[in-house]
């Protein structure tokens, strides 16, 4: 019986962190693409690719097998992290709607629901939606791009900053664009990227960029390099690709 009531302590634990997980990253990509200032007093991080690099180093700490003991102070320190998100779109919200109810400050967190934080404000929502739309949609797949399941399958990460779920790829390129500015991507290498590259490849990229987490350094010059090797033939997804895979599948059998 302690066995059975430790392991549904720990699913629980872990269930609390899959849903800090996606609620930060939805409150993240809302607070960048509506500008919504983080630093109140001079306190504070500086901007939300700040927060979103402490959020990726909280993630990198999770382990893939670990003791509810161990685990718990990290679903803490995200829930914390959840909060603190959460006061900064609210507090924006009043400044902009001073006679909001007190329903726009109802605590969201732990809604199984992931879009739930978006209905914050409508306004936010709408803002949003219209922003998202990529400037092209693409019409295809590229002849030597692979399919979006695979991708998903490498770099599952970045579903969690889709607005409504990835179910085709001109939503995977709308997320990449919100989350290239996340890991401090400038818009001119992101550009520069889909030039050579083309829009739906430059997305996997950042995709793969975002699995990665921390063992990536420098996101923009991570990408301006592959960049240089695409303009010269020298790079493919592939190998990335299929380097990530493994690596996942490698990680599962372990644990």
């Amino acid at each position: 019986a302690d066995i059975e009531a430790e392991a549904r302590a720990l699913k629980l634990v872990r269930e609390r962190i899959t849903l800090c997980r996606r609620d930060i990253a939805k409150m993240i990509a809302t607070g960048i693409e509506e500008a919504v200032p983080t630093r109140r007093g001079g306190q504070g991080p500086a901007d939300w690719q700040e927060v979103h690099a402490a959020f990726r180093a909280m993630v990198a700490q999770i382990p893939r097998t670990a003791t509810r003991q161990e685990i718990e102070p990290i679903a803490d320190e995200l829930s914390q992290l959840a909060d603190e998100a959460l006061d900064l779109l609210e507090a924006h919200i009043q400044s902009k709607n001073p006679s909001a109810n007190e329903a726009h400050s109802e605590r969201h967190i732990q809604n199984s629901n992931p879009d739930s934080l978006i209905d914050l404000e409508p306004s936010l929502r709408e803002g949003r939606a219209a922003r998202a739309e990529p400037k092209s949609q693409p019409s295809r797949v590229a002849e030597n791009s692979y399919p979006l399941g695979t991708v998903l399958n490498a770099c599952p990460d970045i579903v969690d900053y889709a607005k409504g779920g990835i179910s085709d790829w001109r939503d995977f390129v709308a997320t990449a664009a919100v989350v290239r500015s996340m890991l401090g991507i400038s818009p001119t290498a992101w550009e520069e990227a889909q030039t050579v590259m083309g829009e739906m490849q430059a997305a996997v990229v950042v995709a793969y960029i975002l699995q990665r987490g921390t063992t990536i350094r420098s996101a923009g010059g991570y990408l301006r390099g592959l960049t240089r090797k695409a303009e010269v033939g020298e790079f493919s997804l592939g190998p990335i690709l299929m380097s990530q895979i493994n690596s996942r599948l490698h990680k599962e059998r372990r644990a």
